[in-house]
């Protein structure tokens, strides 16, 4: 699709600007329901392929493996090559890997399928924040940051009791198919709509060869892993993460439903409640950092009340179900203040190396899911009795609480990193 007129296609902001970004966000929308998916898979997953809690956590986590390994030269090659064609490949990548999921018989051929949509969805949340700055003005990128983040928890409400009610219903491999086509439609959308910059008409974000725009890539890449404030900003950003990625997209379910004796669409309806505190957190959060113009209050305060709300999810074992939907309603919220990561890391960075800094960001905010979903799972075996049903391993109460611990820690090292970030209002954007 070709633009209109060089004078329509030339101005940042408005109608069109929206469309571009929202179709990327809708990309990142997508990706998350694949993340959360197997949450409410679990039982069906574990009795089809035969697997024990640490390696459904590994099928569960290969989805981030490759995303995470992605992220950093994604960055960079975002900012030299441009977002539409990556992003139409990646999202054509995981419709296959969706189809091929849904359709396995083996564990290997499961994993194949995990690992193709875990490349294939690691271009939508950077794709987004790459349009979000190159067709919004910059004083609108945390707010965007933060709604971008909004699409993805809504899409991972959908991901949690809507979809546990269609596995129930259909099954869970035609629903995998099911998503495989939706991404296949959201591909062509994306191809068809998407331009990299105002004034691009489709191809590379600059005029330049591959060739070239590979080693400019390089060359940032080399820069960014240099850089203390990098990795410390993007520690933090994943301990803040790590909670709903543990809690939300995989092992809140199913504790839930031995906690509370709760059927699995109703399990995996209150854990969506996390996920939409995140959502109406993240924009706010954002809009306020904004406001403000300092990024750190906001992180320290965040990962200081994870610390808290998950404390009290572990140490408390009497919990009713209501106090602890509020805690996790509470860990979605003080989580979502990590988007504020993305504007301070391109404030404390030079402009031509941001794309490959937020690359890291988000890289170990994703990494988060990939470390913590298996440790929990590996401490649910280690205090497994040996119990099964249908096939699937069953955990007690109390062994959930035990392996959440390890999130917990998390979130406490991840305070003591926010308390010695750099706030962009003061430092300079050095390393």
């Amino acid at each position: 699709m070709q633009d209109q007129s060089e004078e329509a296609g030339s101005r940042r902001g408005g109608f069109r600007a929206w469309i571009i970004w929202g179709l990327a966000a809708v990309a990142f929308g997508y990706a998350f329901i694949h993340r959360v998916a197997p949450g409410v898979m679990v039982q069906d997953l574990m009795a089809d392929f035969a697997l024990g809690g640490a390696m459904l956590g590994v099928l569960s986590a290969l989805y981030f493996y490759p995303y995470v390994l992605l992220q950093v030269p994604l960055g960079a090659a975002l900012s030299h090559i441009g977002t539409r064609f990556i992003l139409t490949g990646a999202l054509s990548l995981a419709a296959m890997g969706s189809v091929i999921f849904g359709l396995a018989e083996s564990p290997g051929m499961a994993y194949l399928g995990r690992v193709m949509i875990g490349i294939g969805s690691s271009v939508g949340f950077l794709g987004s924040l790459a349009l979000a700055g190159a067709w919004h003005a910059p004083d609108r990128f945390a707010f965007l940051a933060g709604f971008t983040m909004f699409f993805g928890m809504m899409s991972g409400v959908f991901g949690q009791g809507p979809l546990a009610v269609l596995v129930e219903t259909f099954g869970w491999r035609i629903c995998m198919i099911m998503l495989g086509v939706a991404g296949a439609v959201l591909a062509v959308l994306v191809y068809g709509f998407v331009r990299n910059t105002p004034r691009a008409r489709g191809g590379f974000q600059k005029k330049t060869s591959l060739a070239a725009a590979w080693a400019e890539t390089k060359t940032s890449l080399s820069l960014v892993m240099r850089s203390r404030k990098v990795w410390a900003i993007a520690f933090v950003a994943a301990t803040m993460s790590g909670p709903m990625l543990t809690l939300g997209a995989l092992w809140g379910t199913p504790y839930l439903m031995a906690a509370y004796e709760l059927k699995r669409s109703e399990a995996a309806g209150l854990v969506s409640l996390l996920l939409i505190g995140w959502a109406i957190s993240a924009p706010l959060s954002g809009r306020i950092s904004d406001r403000m113009g300092r990024r750190k209050p906001i992180l320290v305060l965040g990962s200081a009340g994870l610390v808290v709300m998950v404390g009290l999810l572990v140490v408390l074992p009497d919990l009713t179900l209501l106090p602890t939907i509020a805690l996790l309603v509470m860990v979605g919220i003080f989580g979502a203040a990590m988007t504020s990561c993305f504007a301070l890391v391109k404030e404390v960075m030079p402009d031509n190396l941001a794309g490959a800094a937020v690359g890291i960001v988000n890289s170990l905010t994703v990494a988060s899911g990939a470390v913590l979903q298996p440790i929990v799972g590996l401490v649910l075996d280690l205090t497994w009795k040996g119990e099964l049903t249908d096939g699937a391993r069953i955990y007690v109460p109390a062994d959930y609480r035990l392996a959440f611990g390890v999130i917990l820690l998390s979130c406490i090292l991840g305070l003591i990193t926010a308390l010695r970030l750099p706030e962009a209002k003061t430092d300079s954007k050095a390393n």
